[in-house]
């Protein structure tokens, strides 16, 4: 067989139609049911032809019929089909099932940049929102290419990239929102991915998108073909295998802006679709090329119907919805993924002897900070600085909330100390890791089930969902050699999962929801004394219960080869570190919410200051993330005064860019 056979080998015309028929008409024809006895509820049959071709404006169930139920159908079958057209695309040019819009940072580029446009600069969409989608999209895509271009564009790295990407760009779309709180709820409807409509025009700018993507890939079929083959063997047959891939993924990329133009970010939809025909059959690149847009527009408008009969006080947007379904399928994927079979390496920076000497300063450092941070502040008349009895007045009000972020930045840098010492992962921190987002799933449960805000059930909940979290991450993350990245990616997913299912809460409708938007930000304007207290003493235990563990934390990044001929009995010392990783994490995510970042940089400023010793580093990260999160608090107190912004989303828009600059640094 010639390699140009091997290329272009499919299967037997039917011999496999039947799954992938049932796997696009099953849905589809459930979606159909539902549609229409939604339609049958809003209208009778017999006017339905008159509704569409001239509608009573004196009868609202016509115009809610032609305006709004009939777009919403079209334009999920739209959306549905282009996701689903363009998951296809970049799984095929990056060789990389998990490859998807969401995934590689596209809707995040597209989605901040319709934030920004619409909030500073509306002039620039009078052309159409797509362009400008397609800027910011483009752009963020770039950024992934680049921060994994030095991993040869491994699966993994690009995977990586793209969710850290998204994470930073969703905290600056909620800072935004913070600042322009007369559009917030506009841009979360938005931003969620609601596929309400009022009227055609979100349909029609789709439209010519879909068909005109639709026919470049067409031409694209045979050439993408090769990208089956190795790419030396692309080339030996007269094609560029760079040229395809930019092509390719240009077509992709577009598709995915026009769809967050028309209905925001709908997730996952492009990683299912084209996944799903393949385990039904699809197997050669034509197939899912053909099958993927039609099961990925079954999907989306099953998963708007279901969303629209859910009993909810309102609507989840389909884009929660996807998400929320989407974050398993990428656990069940990820084993599927090529690694690279390097071990990661920690960043080089400078030795310290002596560094205990060096934590005094520090200490000292901090005293100054708090201090500050207490008697610095605005007010309607100004910068103040409180002194006497100015301070006394104002101590009850902002010590607890510096008590509880110094605190929870002191756990969180211990967690991502023991994490990136216990796993040899550079990248290691409890926020990204999946525990942060085990633990607030776990209070999320916790304020589903129960009636009550119960602190000390909440932390039960809250350790709970954490160790849930790491039992479902670990034994994923150590199924291949190279454990660490795999385990990252695991994180996240489980970190997406806890996202999604927090938005279906805030669908809810419950009462108490003020509360919890305020904990989901990472908030701490609603802490108290006895909120510092436990935080406190959360924080200390650790601290105490450490020095006993530093051999283990001085062997274990050697390997674990290394680690069993020094004796370790790595099982129970992993369990060991895992619970005392668990428990600090609970307990921040319980008092100030789910951060990000925090875990992750206080252990690399940290090792970068000379710290390299294991006690030393962990002591020295605890001031650092301690220093980090009382500053973010002051400086959300401050920014936008008297409106606040939550130290959650400081921290992030600060963790995030500092992500990438560590991926850029270990090229």
């Amino acid at each position: 067989m010639t390699v140009m056979q091997a290329a272009g080998k499919t299967t037997m015309p039917g011999r496999r139609d039947w799954p992938l028929l049932l796997l696009v008409c099953v849905p589809a024809l459930l979606a159909a049911c539902l549609t229409l006895t939604g339609l049958l509820r809003l209208l009778p049959a017999e006017l339905w032809w008159h509704a569409i071709g001239a509608p009573d404006l004196t009868d609202p169930r016509q115009l809610l019929y032609r305006h709004a139920a009939l777009p919403r159908i079209a334009i999920s079958l739209l959306a549905g089909a282009a996701l689903g057209l363009a998951g296809t695309l970049l799984q095929q040019v990056l060789r990389n099932p998990l490859a998807e819009p969401t995934t590689i940072g596209t809707n995040a580029g597209a989605s901040i940049a319709l934030t920004v446009a619409t909030l500073y600069a509306p002039w620039t969409l009078e052309h159409g929102r797509e362009w400008v989608a397609l800027a910011g999209g483009a752009v963020a895509t770039l950024a992934v290419f680049e921060l994994s271009r030095g991993r040869r564009f491994s699966p993994i790295a690009i995977i990586i990239a793209g969710l850290v990407i998204s994470l930073t760009c969703n905290s600056a779309g909620a800072l935004l929102m913070a600042i322009n709180r007369e559009y917030t709820q506009e841009l979360f409807i938005w931003q969620t991915g609601s596929l309400i409509q009022n009227g055609d025009t979100a349909t029609f700018r789709l439209l010519p998108w879909l068909i005109v993507a639709g026919i470049a890939a067409l031409f694209l079929i045979r050439p993408l073909r090769l990208l089956d083959l190795s790419d030396e063997s692309t080339t030996s047959l007269g094609a560029s295998p760079v040229t395809m891939r930019l092509a390719g993924t240009g077509v992709a990329v577009a598709l995915s802006a026009a769809v967050v133009a028309a209905v925001g970010v709908i997730s996952f939809v492009a990683l299912a679709a084209p996944a799903l025909v393949k385990l039904a059959g699809a197997r050669t690149f034509r197939q899912r090329m053909i099958w993927a847009p039609l099961a990925g527009a079954s999907m989306l408008w099953l998963t708007d119907r279901a969303v629209q009969v859910l009993p909810f006080a309102s609507e989840i947007p389909a884009g929660t919805a996807t998400a929320f379904l989407g974050a398993p399928l990428l656990l069940l994927l990820l084993p599927k993924l090529r690694t690279m079979p390097e071990r990661q390496e920690v960043m080089p920076s400078l030795h310290r002897r002596n560094a205990w000497l060096f934590l005094l300063p520090a200490l000292t450092a901090m005293a100054v900070l708090v201090w500050a941070v207490l008697a610095v502040g605005y007010d309607g008349s100004g910068w103040r600085w409180a002194s006497g009895a100015g301070l006394s007045e104002l101590l009850p009000l902002r010590a607890p909330r510096v008590a509880v972020s110094l605190a929870a930045g002191v756990m969180l840098a211990i967690a991502g100390t023991l994490m990136q010492r216990m796993t040899g992962n550079p990248m290691a921190a409890p926020e990204v890791l999946g525990i942060s987002g085990g633990a607030s799933l776990g209070v999320l449960v916790f304020f589903v089930l129960s009636s009550s805000l119960d602190r000390s059930a909440m932390l039960a909940a809250a350790f709970a969902g954490a160790l849930a979290s790491l039992a479902i991450v670990a034994p994923i993350g150590n199924r291949r050699a190279l454990a660490p990245d795999r385990l990252l990616l695991a994180g996240v997913a489980m970190a997406t999962m806890a996202s999604a299912f927090s938005a279906v809460v805030l669908a809810s409708g419950d009462p108490r929801l003020d509360t919890l938007l305020a904990w989901l930000s990472g908030s701490t304007y609603r802490a108290t004394t006895a909120d510092a207290l436990v935080a406190a003493t959360t924080a200390i235990v650790p601290l105490m219960i450490v020095p006993f563990l530093a051999r283990w934390l001085e062997i274990l990044p050697l390997g674990d080869a290394a680690a069993c001929g020094l004796g370790l009995r790595l099982d129970r010392v992993r369990v060991i570190l895992l619970v005392l990783v668990s428990i600090p994490t609970a307990v921040a995510t319980l008092v100030i919410g789910p951060l990000s970042f925090v875990g992750l940089m206080a252990p690399h400023l940290a090792r970068m200051l000379g710290f390299q010793r294991a006690l030393p580093q962990l002591f020295a990260s605890a001031i650092l993330g301690g220093l980090i999160l009382v500053c973010a608090d002051w400086a959300g107190r401050m920014l936008i005064f008297p409106w606040q912004i939550p130290a959650g989303l400081i921290a992030a828009l600060v963790g995030g860019p500092y992500f990438m600059f560590l991926m850029a640094k270990r090229r």
